[in-house]
């Protein structure tokens, strides 16, 4: 181990972005980098992290890495934990050449914990006090030039909402990205470690010569957890902690207190007036916002406004798409002869890939509104309030978080609870997630419910089929809880809970933060969903156009009989043709060798094709289902809705989509497992497939007895 402060010349410089939670990184990160930004995963551990390409004045780029939020180098949670390793081990992949720490300059004497840490690293850092234009209303200023020659490092005040400060913060970046930085003036001593840590730390010279004084006391605190040390070095440092008597969690405790002592005098010093009015809007929205009895009507009520908004304000451009679709699709037509690339594009590619964009509306209507109440701050309080009836069900309010966050996606829902500290809370977390419909399963409703809840409005409001479609996510939630409450009597722990979570102020949302948001998680669903129904609408289109020759020619002449002896006109024969050829090729040998499992559920064997295939993303079901129901048919203007409710036997002309069944697959999709992906993160993060293996029996189970019950008692 060793502390680097120059940048190799073989690589870009690397300029880490930290902060406490809620002190407007993120809008720092979105101000800097724009769209130039992407997510990938820290190596070897699923924990998010963003990458931004920065463009300083002089024409020099430089990686700026977002980091997650943390409090401390002691850390209370898994994400926390990736500040740890990473900051204080030079030898990461991911260790920065310098530090941009991010503080909430209305709460300047909680946020710099963490900065004095960073700075007894030896790391070239600079102090961006956020949230210039808040302290602005709130009557507080401060003495930045005072602060600057305490610290001994660069102090910039910014404001991620109004762009102060960030011409100054480009110059302070720009002036550390230079090819002769050797360091920077030492930080004051904000801490002085006691006898013990100090008898600890030198024992450790002989194993890692190059870490500073701190970085072996870190390594005497966190050598149980940390991943980077060898099995030779944790023995050589548990060893040195055991033979000097060193206890870890006294020391934390007396370290902290040591340096807020400090630190807080600094700022009290550097603030020149502080006005007493400034959270008074903060206080009088929470009173009501997280009142115990108006509190949760209020937050029912908004979940009740975002899921009718999903249905009427999608409806226009939903239309759109879909004609674009048809447009190309008749433009493939036009141009290319009739053969197999013909049928290839438009049967294939063009019907699955239509049948998922034509939802991006929806969906960016509900990352959008749900975003805007994170970017408020309201979500901090959804999980404060509802922290008590979580614990009832064996939860923590962070749980409430993660499971939200399950309303786009399972797999950032189940990383993202890693902040939450009681192992027992986080693997139950872990394993009801699913359960809250996902944003890939959006499309499946919306073009099910159409078959049991007619679309009316009453009232000039309510919208039956977003009532309906509400329900769905509450029949969702409430098999998350009754199954998190079935755990909670089936585990055993001995860890305590507990919920530490800064409630921010309430802002005004930054609509950059918000679009860039939307983006992202639009992006991510076509990009991600696109190159796996792409792929699986190419397969299905060869598996449903070609099967074994024999038994194709006899489905062709059947049809032809069964046309020519029920008087059937051509239209009608070419359809009837299309539905038999496509029940004797590949993909419906398939299909009827699962049919007799699935139909007691209402199914039949094209729907059961399209459930294997969207084990690989939910979203893929409307693909496969807009792909075989393509093949042959003389209906490709149509939506995929109009196509499914004219479906009908061929032989005894009933129709396949009627509400028992709609209802029945709708029941199957709200409680089955979502996809192979979230049984994968599942699996990394509980580092075991015995979690994945129970959470898939389990709730493929319950999806198939609730379809079965739901199937039976509407078919009477």
């Amino acid at each position: 181990m060793s502390t680097a402060t120059t940048a190799p010349a073989t690589r870009t410089f690397r300029l880490a972005l930290v902060g406490n939670p809620n002190s407007g990184k993120t809008s720092v990160f979105n101000r800097l980098t724009g769209l130039n930004q992407k997510v990938g995963n820290f190596p070897g551990v699923t924990v998010d992290k963003k990458v931004g390409r920065l463009q300083l004045p002089n024409g020099r780029g430089l990686d700026l890495i977002d980091f997650p939020g943390a409090y401390s180098f002691y850390p209370s949670a898994q994400d926390e934990r990736m500040v740890v390793q990473t900051l204080a081990n030079p030898a990461d992949a991911n260790y920065p050449d310098a530090v941009l720490y991010i503080a909430d300059l209305t709460r300047l004497e909680k946020h710099l914990l963490l900065f004095t840490q960073i700075c007894d690293l030896g790391l070239p850092a600079i102090l961006g006090l956020n949230m210039a234009d808040m302290a602005e209303r709130h009557g507080r200023t401060i003495d930045v030039a005072q602060l600057r020659e305490q610290l001994r490092h660069p102090v910039v005040v910014l404001s991620s909402h109004t762009g102060e400060g960030f011409d100054e913060l480009l110059g302070a970046i720009q002036q550390l990205d230079t090819p002769h930085l050797t360091g920077v003036r030492p930080c004051p001593a904000f801490y002085v470690p006691s006898d013990a840590e100090q008898r600890v730390s030198d024992a450790l010279v002989a194993h890692f010569p190059d870490a500073n004084a701190y970085q072996r006391v870190l390594l005497a605190h966190h050598h149980t957890w940390l991943p980077y040390l060898s099995d030779a070095e944790r023995a050589a440092v548990g060893q040195v902690v055991a033979r000097e008597g060193f206890k870890s969690l006294p020391h934390q405790v007396e370290e902290t207190m040591m340096r807020f002592d400090k630190f807080e005098q600094l700022v009290k010093r550097a603030i020149i007036r502080t006005s007493d009015t400034a959270p008074q809007l903060t206080t009088r929205l929470d009173n009501v916002l997280t009142h115990r009895l108006w509190g949760p009507v209020i937050f029912f009520a908004l979940m009740f406004f975002i899921f009718q908004a999903i249905y009427a304000w999608a409806a226009y451009p939903m239309e759109g798409i879909e004609w674009l679709f048809g447009q190309l699709n008749d433009g493939v037509k036009a141009i290319l002869p009739d053969g197999w690339l013909s049928a290839l594009l438009t049967d294939g590619l063009l019907a699955g890939l239509g049948g998922v964009v034509v939802f991006v509306p929806q969906i960016a209507i509900l990352f959008l509104l749900v975003t805007l109440l994170e970017e408020v701050g309201y979500m901090a309080r959804a999980a404060y309030m509802f922290d008590s009836l979580m614990h009832f069900f064996g939860l923590n309010g962070r749980s409430l978080v993660a499971l939200i966050s399950s309303g786009a996606c399972a797999i950032p829902a189940i990383m993202s609870t890693r902040t939450i500290a009681n192992w027992k809370e986080r693997l139950i977390t872990i394993l009801v997630a699913p359960f809250i419909s996902c944003s890939a399963r959006l499309p499946v409703y919306v073009v099910l419910i159409g078959f049991v809840v007619p679309p009316r409005t009453d009232g000039g409001f309510f919208n039956g089929q977003g009532i309906a479609f509400m329900g769905l996510y509450m029949l969702g939630i409430v098999a998350a809880l009754l199954t998190a409450l079935f755990f909670k009597y089936i585990l055993r722990t001995t860890e305590r809970s507990v919920l530490m979570l800064e409630l921010p102020e309430y802002r005004r949302p930054l609509l950059r933060n918000v679009l860039l948001a939307v983006w992202e998680k639009v992006r991510s669903f076509v990009v991600e969903a696109g190159r796996v129904i792409v792929v699986i609408s190419i397969v299905l289109w060869a598996l449903a156009s070609y099967g074994p020759a024999a038994k194709m020619e006899a489905a062709t002449a059947q049809a032809e009989q069964l046309a020519k002896t029920q008087g059937m006109n051509a239209a009608e024969q070419a359809n009837l043709v299309a539905a038999l050829r496509l029940e004797s090729s590949y993909a419906g040998h398939i299909g009827k060798w699962i049919e007799p499992a699935i139909r007691p559920l209402g199914f039949d064997w094209k729907i059961g094709i399209a459930i294997i295939s969207s084990f690989a993303a939910r979203e893929v079901f409307v693909g496969t289902m807009a792909t075989l129901y393509s093949i042959g048919s003389d209906s490709d203007e149509s939506t995929l809705h109009d196509r499914l409710a004219r479906e009908k036997n061929p032989l005894t002309g009933v129709q396949v989509y009627n509400r028992a069944t709609a209802s029945s697959l709708l029941i199957f999709y709200v409680f089955a497992m979502m996809c192979m992906s979230t049984l994968a993160v599942v699996k990394r993060e509980t580092k075991s497939w015995k979690w994945p293996i129970i959470q898939f029996l389990f709730m493929t189970g319950l999806a198939y007895l609730g379809s079965y019950l739901v199937f039976q008692a509407l078919s009477v």
